[in-house]
Formats: C-alpha cells, sequence, structure tokens
C-alpha cells in the first residue's frame, strides 16, 4: 500500500492508535505497526509520492522511524514489532530495489537511536546522522555531534513548510543554541505538489550538488 493511502485511515490512526492508551489510563497497550513507500522519484505523480512524516508528527503516542538501507529497515522493523507501541515505519519507495548482505547473527536496532556515519570529501569531515528516529529525536546523538561541529545542516524530502526538517531545527535550537557558530540551514523540498515528468520531478526535491554547495558555505 503506498503510504499516500494512510491518510484515509489518519483518524483512526490519531484518536485511536496514538492516543488510545493514555485516554485509558494505561489499561491498553497498541502494539501496531504500519509501514509501507512513499516518498519521491518513480514519477507516480502527485497523489502517489506524498511525504506524510509532517503529518503524524504532531500526533501524541505515535513513534515514528524511517530507514535509509535494507539493514535498517529488518532491524527497525523487528523493533517495531517487538515494541507495545504504534510505530509508523516510513520506506522510501526508491530504495526498494537495494541489495545488502545480512548477518548471520539476529539482531534488532534501538528505536531510540539515531546512527552516526563518517563522509570525507573535498577536504570536509562531516559528521552525517541518519536520523532514523523522527519523533522523538535522538537530541542525545546529535546534540554530542553538534558539540564537535557547531554547524548543522538538515537536509530532508519532506516540503519545507511544517515539515520534520523545522521540527528538528526548532529542537536544536531549544537544546543546543550555545553551541552553533552558525546559523542552521535546512534543504527541503519546494512547497507545490510532486509533478510526473522527471525532470520537473527532481526540481521539487533536493539534488546532490545542492548538498555538496551547501556544506561548503557552511564550512566557510
Amino acid at each position: 500500500m503506498n503510504m499516500g493511502f494512510l491518510l484515509l485511515a489518519y483518524n483512526q490512526i490519531s484518536n485511536n492508535c496514538g492516543m488510545l492508551h493514555y485516554t485509558s489510563g494505561g489499561q491498553f497497550k497498541i502494539p501496531v505497526v504500519i509501514r509501507g513507500p512513499g516518498g519521491v522519484g518513480r514519477q507516480l505523480g502527485a497523489e502517489h509520492s506524498q511525504r506524510l512524516e509532517s503529518y503524524f508528527q504532531s500526533i501524541p503516542g505515535l513513534q515514528m522511524v524511517a530507514c535509509s538501507t535494507p539493514y535498517n529497515a529488518k532491524g527497525l522493523m523487528k523493533a517495531a514489532i517487538r515494541s507495545e507501541n504504534p510505530v509508523v515505519l516510513f520506506e522510501h519507495a526508491l530504495l526498494y530495489n537495494l541489495k545488502e548482505k545480512f548477518p548471520d547473527e539476529e539482531y534488532v536496532l534501538c528505536l531510540e537511536e539515531a546512527e552516526m556515519q563518517r563522509l570525507v570529501n573535498k577536504g570536509y569531515d562531516p559528521e552525517v546522522i541518519d536520523i532514523r528516529l523522527l519523533k522523538p529525536f535522538d537530541l542525545h546523538t546529535i546534540g554530542n555531534s553538534i558539540k564537535k561541529t557547531h554547524r548543522v545542516l538538515i537536509v530532508e524530502e519532506c516540503i519545507r513548510t511544517g515539515g520534520i526538517g523545522a521540527s528538528l531545527r526548532s529542537a536544536i535550537i531549544d537544546n543546543f543554541w550555545d553551541y552553533l557558530d552558525t546559523p542552521i540551514m535546512c534543504l527541503s523540498s519546494q512547497d507545490v505538489p510532486t509533478p510526473y515528468a522527471a525532470t520537473l520531478e527532481d526540481a521539487t526535491v533536493v539534488q546532490p550538488a545542492q548538498i555538496v554547495a551547501a556544506v561548503e558555505q557552511i564550512c566557510q
């Protein structure tokens, strides 16, 4: 099921899955996993290229995670199934054709931790954090990185207005303002419906060249 169709069940996800544990005084647990493909990049048009992370981040009691590799997808899915809370697992459609070898031993990833990566290119040594947990944010990992680099570039496929990036920027300012040497930069998709044509589709979302340029700008 394409994630765009989740909007048809928004009432049930919000008022039932998200809140029933609280409104029942803790009598009921809601161990539900909602998953499916979404995102931009396969010329599926506006309706099937929805990015719904920002729609669900305001629902109390709901956890949101996003996978970026097959390894993450498997580990996060296992963690979500074991959780006693409702979890929405966002899977980007462009990741479905990726292949990766899995370890023989059993593994389950933590739903509360982001993943730190190191990239060295063009003389810069940025820390790249795969957020993974979209709600709540792993501010421990994010904060430790900010205390070392003193700079933040947020890259997302959500639209800028009301997107996950705006919420993350607010959380960083509230918690780590004193550690920032430059304003927080955020690259987001355009505030428009996703076009069908490939060239127009590409024009609405963040491209690699924009990320490189932003890194160079923020490091000057």
